[in-house]
């Protein structure tokens, strides 16, 4: 068993919206100035974090999740994929504009274990930074009407957002990441995504990308309908926690810590981005410094930790 955090190594992706802030914020060996995203916690296969430290250094975390299910407290019997996915994405200019489908059109249509529902936490935002969030048809008639004929002004809700914003995006919401913002996703592990527009951009060889409105028309919630999410706020010796969210797929925390706090564990296993800051976890006697940028897994087994510093994180777990 681990006894010890599972440090992970980001994979970086590069995107034709990408940017150079993963390098700049994070200092992040980014493979060009388009790195569009980071996947910080993934056992994704088109993107799976390699293990820092520990016996299983080296590996992936597919690889423990699938040859060390214990480490997560895994149901062996029914061979479920590892459920979340934690991102980086700089916006160096406007995400194409999406929609993910649920689980049950995930498996029937495209085979795969899960859909894809979301959340962001905005680590920076320019003034007038926006997001597309939702759309403004009334009925799918009237939705698959202003699509095909590109009424994209009138069917596309959009919102501002600043740093430290945080918006819930289940699955069948019409959303896109605007110019200017990166923000911390946390997400179902699922890469399947149906792209609805994309303002007409071109790629290097002047080709478009491909659309994919049948299916769009088919996953997207309508009327859309604002999700809402109960916040709270806990504090724990030094540690101010605010749940973010709490749904079916996930719960997601921000924890602003100022000093020292004593934590017990009370979940499978626990997910931590350090997104500002300098701190240390410690646990069964043995320190290990954590910084902005640095990404782990608190694995099952582990009953309790401290933390001690001055840092910001984003936690999660199923």
């Amino acid at each position: 068993m681990y006894n010890e955090p599972v440090f992970l190594e980001p994979v970086l992706q590069e995107r034709i919206w990408g940017g150079k802030k993963l390098r700049t914020e994070f200092n992040y060996s980014i493979p060009s100035d388009q790195t569009g995203e980071a996947w910080v916690i993934s056992a994704h296969p088109n993107g799976p974090s390699k293990i820092k430290n520990g016996f299983l250094a080296g590996k992936t975390l597919e690889d423990a999740w699938q040859e060390y299910g214990e480490l997560f407290n895994k149901n062996t019997e029914n061979n479920e994929a590892y459920p979340l996915l934690v991102k980086i994405l700089d916006a160096n200019s406007d995400l194409s504009v999406q929609v993910h489908p649920d689980d049950h059109f995930a498996r029937e249509v495209e085979g795969q274990p899960y859909g894809k529902t979301e959340c962001w936490y905005v680590l920076s935002a320019e003034d007038g930074a926006e997001l597309v969030l939702g759309h403004h048809a009334q009925t799918r008639k009237e939705l698959e009407h202003m699509m095909e004929a590109g009424e994209w002004d009138r069917l596309l809700k959009r919102v501002k957002v600043t740093t430290g914003d945080f918006v819930y995006v289940p699955s069948g919401t019409i959303h896109a990441i605007g110019k200017g913002i990166v923000i911390l996703e946390t997400q179902q592990s699922s890469d399947i995504t149906y792209r609805v527009y994309d303002y007409d951009r071109t790629d290097a060889a002047g080709n478009k990308r491909e659309l994919h409105l049948e299916r769009s028309k088919e996953v997207t919630t309508v009327p859309h309908q604002d999700a809402k999410v109960n916040q709270r706020v806990a504090v724990i010796n030094d540690l101010t926690s605010k749940k973010l969210v709490e749904e079916t797929y996930f719960t997601v925390y921000h924890w602003q810590l100022s000093g020292k706090a004593s934590l017990a564990m009370e979940q499978d296993f626990l997910q931590v981005s350090v997104i500002e800051g300098n701190a240390e976890i410690i646990m069964n006697g043995k320190s290990f410094p954590i910084e902005k940028g640095t990404h782990f897994v608190i694995p099952h087994g582990i009953t309790s930790y401290e933390i001690t510093g001055n840092a910001e994180m984003i936690v999660s777990h199923e």
